[in-house]
């Protein structure tokens, strides 16, 4: 081997000079194979780095690609959600106008069926009357025959013997006369009252038949009424449904809050007579009431955590329950769900509620905490920025604060948890059953 390193690597020397003395200096055959194997090394070393960058360049453009493709896919899937969401609220909107118009129609029609049944029934009275005055003109007019009859016959007696009865036929001949006048009038007026009746009933008959007509019309208005107010009530019961809500209490509670009134809620027509309202009257007060559940729904909705805290473009990527820890790799418990976004997105508060804590804490990083009715409580944490104090007052929808890094991250995400009774639950189910309504 020292005569192969002789041969091929031959003792080499460098000189060195100056202008005092001159030097050199020797390298070996072993210092040569020496130098040229580190160079060798390095020089590899240095291509397969550079591979090795240029791999992870190409592909971070790759991922860079794929991470814009999936933004542009979310950022359609959130338009289209946002697009819905507003067309189901118009919808609610103008089925709500269309109940109020077609309510002020019903109380229109109300009004004129009380009107058209108080002077039915005065017809009806007068109807009423006549036949009585006509029985009695009957009457009258018999009695006025039999007394003619009576007259006459006492007539031909007087006729068979007039010198002594002279002045009782001249007094017969007046009562025979007075009574054929009233006889007569007695004709005219049943004729008169017979006219009126015929009128009278006429009357009566075209006032029902407009009033089965406005109740086939009353029909049509509330069924269409009621479908309006099952489209928006269903969804907002089962928003609740599925959240596991006591919507009863939520309701009461909700009703507490908003208490004041401009008056009690009435039927649209009380009977003057003591008897019982016609069905359109109790199927409008039951609408009335549907309505007034549709109201105290959607407010308590914004009471409790039914919505989504990020405004923009974000992907899930972790889950409430057990998982691996991000920093040391073991079987830990998460209490929230996990969203990852740009640096800055916007976070807004699910419900209202009142800001009980706005800082930094260990892990969570800045955090702020927000308390709810019915026993909830909102945690967003990791943020950027926070834009709320402990103390103040939110609305569902107001912006709190920015997604961010702080804390115990891996990076730009927001830490978001659903607390009930101090209890973790899980916000996906609150957030997907806000999806049907909100």
């Amino acid at each position: 081997m020292k005569n192969a390193l002789d041969k091929y690597l031959p003792e080499q020397r460098i000189y060195i000079r100056t202008d005092t003395s001159t030097k050199f200096l020797t390298l070996k055959s072993k210092s040569q194979l020496f130098i040229g194997i580190v160079a060798t090394i390095s020089f590899s070393w240095l291509l397969i780095a550079t591979a090795i960058i240029g791999y992870e360049m190409l592909e971070s453009r790759s991922y860079g690609q794929q991470a814009k493709d999936h933004k542009k896919t979310y950022e359609v899937r959130i338009n289209k959600l946002s697009a819905e969401r507003d067309n189901r609220a118009l919808e609610a909107q103008t089925a709500q106008e269309q109940f109020y118009v077609a309510l002020n129609q019903i109380s229109e029609q109300q009004t004129d069926l009380l009107e058209a049944e108080e002077h039915r029934r005065e017809l009806a009275t007068g109807l009423q009357i006549l036949q009585t005055k006509l029985q009695d003109a009957v009457k009258a007019r018999d009695a006025a025959e039999r007394n003619s009859d009576k007259l006459l016959a006492d007539l031909q007696d007087a006729n068979g013997n007039k010198a002594s009865h002279i002045g009782n036929a001249e007094e017969l001949n007046k009562t025979l006369a007075l009574m054929s006048s009233e006889l007569s009038t007695s004709v005219d007026q049943r004729e008169f009252l017979a006219n009126d009746a015929n009128q009278a009933k006429k009357q009566v008959e075209e006032l029902e038949f407009n009033a089965e007509l406005t109740q086939l019309q009353n029909e049509q208005i509330f069924n269409k009424l009621e479908q309006a107010v099952e489209v928006s009530l269903s969804p907002l019961e089962r928003a609740l449904k599925k959240s596991g809500i006591n919507k009863d209490a939520l309701i009461k509670d909700v009703r507490r809050a908003y208490s004041g009134t401009g008056g009690p809620l009435t039927q649209l027509t009380v009977s003057s007579k003591g008897e019982a309202n016609n069905p359109s009257s109790k199927r409008a007060f039951g609408l009335l009431q549907d309505l007034d559940r549709i109201n105290l729904l959607k407010i308590a909705g914004n009471k409790i955590p039914l919505s989504n805290p990020v405004r923009g473009s974000f992907r899930y990527t972790s889950g409430f329950g057990g998982r691996r820890d991000p920093k040391t790799g073991g079987w830990r418990k998460h209490n929230g769900t996990d969203m990852a976004g740009p640096l800055g997105t916007t976070i807004v508060a699910t419900a209202d509620g009142m800001v009980t804590f706005a800082g930094r804490q260990s892990g969570y990083g800045r955090l702020i905490k927000i308390r709810h009715k019915q026993g909830f409580e909102t945690f967003y944490a990791h943020l950027h920025r926070i834009n709320v104090k402990a103390g103040q007052k939110v609305s569902r929808g107001d912006k709190i604060g920015a997604m961010g890094n702080s804390g115990r991250s891996t990076g730009v995400h927001l830490h978001y948890e659903i607390r009930l009774g101090g209890k973790p639950v899980n916000a996906i189910k609150y957030i997907k059953a806000a999806n049907d309504v909100f």
